[in-house]
């Protein structure tokens, strides 16, 4: 027998696509861009006419505080009352329960779900729940995309246009498609990928529809992320521990509302009747915007704005209170069963959180406070990295903010990574 060593096999050369693998993808991902994008400026479009009538017209027709706590109170319940009859009545209850269902990748609803679906989500942002209108739109257009893509090209396969879809929402909502192409790489790692080929190959299709979304929005809407904060210039070390400190403790309050998720989801549920959970939710709702005030309302994007403008306009304890008002409103919204995402509003409680660092401790950057803060409190609540990090990142606008997040992001994984998420399986149990 030999004494010489086995010498290893030369591993797999990676397998090449060509570009005629890839062109067909072109015209069904720009159609499913444009396509996804159309709706979910439709939906927010009626939604932002149905607000603007109900908050502001009709209060001050009647002569009344469109943002008193009375006003707030009652629309909020009538909001619940509204949603909880469509869901009751409407075909397929408007989807499944909210609570066990992420950001997407379920399996496409069934088409005679999709009418009471994008009703309940219009009234939800139009009513003041604090919840984001992603995972609704996301699922819509995965429904139709599915639908419609099975009867063009029914030879082509169901998880295309799943693909395809997600990422076109995602796209169109964050107004750029580098979100889409952090997510759809971050849910294939582990996964057999649908093209034998590199990953570049199998994000063309997916990246080709985010960026038709999302330059369908722009030319249509205009959406930026910038808070305008204070320009950030070198980080140096006294910026490194506030971003680690601050994204710390932002995982740690959202693990909160995590962890207290599945008893206030089983509270809800002994009701079990919409007409009894959604009104109740949405008295709670309203008492919560009573207390905590207008901002805290909603799903939070152009709030925050309103908050960034003037960071030294509140005291410590009045963004503290935002921050933990809209926590709890964030809790009840998802638990009730008002349909929306929690993006948005955890950007919100991030960044409050994040200017309530700031004046606790003036010595910490504003931009860095509130990159941080959204950067944990969206790892806990969501529990997808990219975005996480990416969300974070853009509301500051500010290169040189990149270094310190990905850094600050690790020791906030180990704070969340393992523990439960914000959904539940169907016996109500949380996901891991």
């Amino acid at each position: 027998m030999s004494n010489e060593a086995v010498e290893a096999p030369p591993p797999a050369a990676q397998p090449t696509v060509s570009a005629r693998t890839l062109l067909p993808l072109v015209l069904p991902a720009l159609a499913v861009g444009v396509g996804c994008s159309l709706l979910f400026l439709a939906v927010s479009e009626a939604a932002e006419k149905l607000q603007e009538l109900v908050w502001t017209e009709l209060p001050d027709a009647l002569g009344v505080d469109g943002y008193g706590a009375p006003w707030m109170i009652l629309l909020l319940t009538l909001t619940g009352v509204l949603v909880g009859l469509v869901v009751w009545k409407a075909p397929g209850h408007a989807g499944p329960d909210p609570a066990t269902l992420g950001l997407g990748g379920e399996e496409p609803l069934p088409p005679y779900v999709l009418p009471g679906l994008v009703v309940v989500t219009a009234l939800m942002l139009a009513g003041g729940p604090s919840l984001g209108p992603e995972n609704p739109i996301i699922a819509t257009n995965v429904a139709l995309a599915f639908w419609l893509g099975r009867k063009v090209l029914p030879r082509a396969p169901g998880a295309l246009w799943v693909s395809l879809a997600s990422a076109a929402t995602l796209g169109a909502l964050f107004g750029t498609p580098v979100a889409a192409a952090l997510v759809v790489s971050e849910a294939l790692a582990g996964k057999p990928l649908p093209i034998r080929g590199s990953l570049w190959d199998n994000l063309f299709g997916p990246l080709l529809a985010a960026a038709a979304g999302a330059l369908t929005t722009t030319l249509v809407a205009s959406p930026s992320f910038d808070l305008g904060l204070p320009p950030f210039g070198r980080p140096g070390w006294s910026d490194l521990l506030a971003a680690v400190v601050v994204s710390c403790a932002g995982a740690v309050l959202g693990m909160v509302a995590v962890f207290a998720f599945p008893y206030v989801r089983g509270a809800f549920a002994r009701l079990r009747h919409p007409l009894l959970t959604l009104p109740l939710g949405g008295l709670v709702l309203g008492l919560l915007g009573a207390l905590g005030g207008h901002l805290t309302l909603f799903k939070g994007l152009h709030e925050v704005g309103e908050l960034a403008a003037d960071p030294e306009g509140w005291s410590a304890g009045q963004f503290a209170g935002m921050t933990v008002v809209k926590l709890v409103a964030l809790l009840v919204a998802a638990s009730c069963g008002f349909r929306g995402g929690r993006i948005f509003p955890a950007v919100f409680i991030g960044a409050a959180f994040g200017l309530c660092a700031h004046a606790l401790v003036p010595g910490v950057n504003v931009s860095v406070g509130v990159a941080a803060g959204v950067l944990g409190v969206l790892l806990a609540i969501t529990r997808q990295g990219w975005v996480s990090l990416f969300t974070a990142a853009v509301l500051v606008a500010s290169p040189a903010i990149l270094a310190l997040l990905c850094i600050a992001s690790l020791p906030a994984w180990l704070l969340v990574t393992g523990r439960p998420q914000m959904q539940l399986s169907q016996d109500g149990t949380p996901l891991r």
